[in-house]
């Protein structure tokens, strides 16, 4: 069992930066695949980003270039660093965790965190 608390999140202008951290409880951190989803108000959730015990990432899309996502094993925690943030990123940013390979799909992780709000303002 894992149990995931986002922080991080906030208001921030368009061009800016913000890091989210996920710090998990448990034991057994490193071996889990860690991601991060978002989900804006009226909308599916959408996967962001995605590491695997090692160093294997793996972005959505709309992200690539902009979000980096890494991991302290010591720490549990896993981070987003989000930079030139756009409008359209704005929603909540949820922390996902899961002991399968690595992916993009919200069904493939097992355990989710409450999420933190993330603001762009244009």
């Amino acid at each position: 069992q894992v149990q995931l608390v986002e922080s991080g999140g906030g208001l921030v202008q368009a061009g800016g930066s913000l890091r989210l951290s996920c710090a998990a409880s448990g034991r057994t951190f490193s071996r889990y695949a860690m991601a991060w989803f978002r989900q804006a108000p009226g909308q599916e959730r959408e996967f962001v980003a995605a590491i695997r015990s090692g160093d294997y990432t793996y972005y959505g899309d709309s992200v690539k270039g902009r979000f980096t996502i890494s991991r302290d094993n010591a720490k549990n925690t896993v981070y987003l660093q989000m930079n030139s943030l756009k409008p359209e990123d704005t929603g909540v940013y949820y922390c996902a965790a899961t002991l399968w390979a690595v992916g993009s799909q919200d069904h493939e992780y097992d355990y989710w965190g409450q999420g933190t709000q993330v603001t762009v303002s244009s």
